[in-house]
């Protein structure tokens, strides 16, 4: 791959992993829209890598603590901050990690890869976010997440594998409409990225393993540096506007493209 096509995937995934537009319905688009090649699962692996880092970083006082906290899980106590933080993790990735693994053996993953599909998923989740973010109550704050809603994210988190769907968008969507605030709902989908992609990634580093060379490896380490700057960059500027705007810029964004997709795939 050229260092143009690396830097331009990475930036790619790095921008929208986090925000709620759909960084897999972007990568899918890319070689449609761009005629480059597809960058490959090695590629994917990279950058999830490098976005992986970036939110761990941002969140390293979360995440030190929920590490921190998995020996008193292990012997079945959740009785520290940290603890309670790793159990409910590990109860709101569950979900995505089974209807991700029926998905893949039903053989239906690559079928649901189609410009029709991301149109749909990203037109219309985005008006479920905006009605979501319109009239739910902002009651909770990040610190007030329970098993209950855990378990409900857990399945709002599992609809993400449709592309054009968006990881970050659909848990921020349910969590508001379970009365989040926003920057908490925000937080709590970027907490519930750390396991899903270390699982995600985890497969997809079995599946590209016997295919590793020095190049790819040097093409791997480079688009992972560019995703975690990028990643780093979009996650920190979200979490301050979204002390003072609302999601309705990312809506409009999403309607936009949708309607630009269905056009485009029906045409």
């Amino acid at each position: 791959m050229t260092l143009f096509h690396l830097i331009l995937v990475a930036a790619l995934q790095g921008v929208t992993e986090f925000l709620p537009i759909s960084s897999s319905g972007h990568l899918i688009l890319l070689p449609g829209l761009t005629g480059l090649d597809d960058q490959g699962l090695a590629i994917d692996v990279a950058v999830h890598v490098g976005t992986l880092a970036a939110v761990v970083l941002y969140f390293w006082r979360d995440v030190a603590g929920a590490v921190a906290g998995v020996p008193r899980l292990l012997i079945g106590r959740a009785d520290t901050p940290g603890a309670r933080l790793a159990l409910l993790l590990l109860i709101a990735t569950l979900p995505v990690m089974a209807a991700g693994l029926a998905l893949r053996v039903a053989g239906l993953d690559a079928a649901l890869r189609s410009v029709a599909v991301v149109g749909w998923t990203t037109l219309g989740f985005g008006v479920v976010l905006w009605v979501a973010d319109r009239f739910a109550p902002a009651a909770r704050g990040a610190g007030d997440w329970s098993l209950r809603h855990a378990a409900i994210l857990g399945l709002w988190q599992a609809v993400a594998l449709i592309p054009g769907t968006s990881r970050s968008g659909i848990c921020i969507t349910g969590a508001r409409f379970l009365g989040y605030t926003r920057h908490g709902a925000a937080k709590l989908a970027m907490l519930m990225s750390i396991p899903t992609i270390l699982a995600s990634g985890g497969l997809l580093t079995i599946e590209v393993a016997a295919e590793a060379d020095a190049q790819l490896a040097r093409d791997g380490a480079i688009a992972a540096a560019f995703a975690f700057v990028a990643a780093l960059a979009a996650l920190a500027a979200m979490m301050r506007l979204l002390q003072r705007v609302s999601f309705t810029p990312y809506v409009l964004y999403r309607v936009a493209l949708g309607a630009a997709l269905l056009i485009w795939a029906y045409a």
